[in-house]
């Protein structure tokens, strides 16, 4: 089936009042969670400063899984402080927050909205190869967030926040520090976490091959380990909990490249 007619007639102009029509959806669908969030303040920020207690649910189930094989390992007790230097910072900061996570709840509605704007000039095959890859870009870009709040950033603050080079340094992290952390190691793995996708593509216009990634399996390991070593603490835990996944995603772009040819 062809793009649609009607589709074809429409002029620049049209097309650019379509885009700001959207446009203003989304930022009112944004907008709108984004109140929620704000409203819900002591819910919010309950989820988002969980990874920085010493309790968090991680620890318990990395201690639950050595039990599991006999061995007793506990987590030690720490207290990292919090703290806002300047006067306005924690209201602004709570303004930012909710613009962030009303932005990310509201991106499946932003989805939504720009397959609509594009469909028309697909055919019919093409919107139904778009809608699974938009899907799976989603789905492995929530993994990749939820690989950062539990794993990378709770594990990456407890070491980083804990350092000390001296016992006369105390360390009290400020609430701008700890959110842009949160945030850009959830961007990260978010992103990392596309390596599927962008093996999809590639193999899609011949630049690699499924027989090419399992060649250089070994390689990708040591590359692959770097990278885990580049967006984590020198910790050797933090390390083999995020070179895992990603390795597994590996094993699935060749995989995924096996199944275009």
């Amino acid at each position: 089936m062809k793009p649609s007619n009607n589709d074809e007639k429409l002029t620049f102009g049209g097309h650019l009042e379509v885009f700001r029509r959207l446009f203003m959806r989304i930022i009112a669908v944004a907008g709108a969670i984004a109140m929620v969030v704000f409203c819900f303040k002591d819910t919010t920020w309950e989820v988002l400063l969980a990874p920085s207690e010493w309790d968090f649910c991680t620890y318990r189930w990395i201690e639950s899984a050595f039990q599991f094989f006999d061995m007793d390992f506990r987590f030690e007790e720490f207290h990292v402080n919090l703290i806002a230097t300047d006067l306005s910072s924690q209201f602004m900061m709570h303004i930012t927050t909710a613009v962030y996570l009303g932005m990310l709840g509201a991106s499946p509605y932003i989805l939504y909205e720009l397959f609509r704007f594009i469909s028309p000039a697909l055919y019919e095959n093409e919107r139904r190869y778009s809608v699974q890859i938009a899907g799976i870009i989603y789905a492995l870009f929530i993994l990749g967030v939820l690989m950062s709040y539990f794993v990378l950033f709770p594990i990456s603050f407890r070491f980083l926040g804990t350092y000390s080079v001296s016992a006369k340094v105390v360390s009290n992290i400020t609430l701008d520090s700890y959110i842009s952390t949160f945030v850009s190691l959830t961007l990260v793995m978010g992103v990392v976490f596309q390596l599927p996708v962008i093996a999809f593509f590639l193999g899609k216009i011949g630049v690699i091959t499924s027989a090419m990634l399992a060649k250089y399996r070994k390689h990708s390991f040591v590359v692959i380990m770097l990278v885990a070593a580049i967006i984590t603490p020198p910790d050797l835990m933090t390390l083999i909990l995020v070179t895992i996944p990603l390795y597994l995603l590996y094993e699935v772009s060749i995989r995924v490249v096996r199944w275009i040819e």
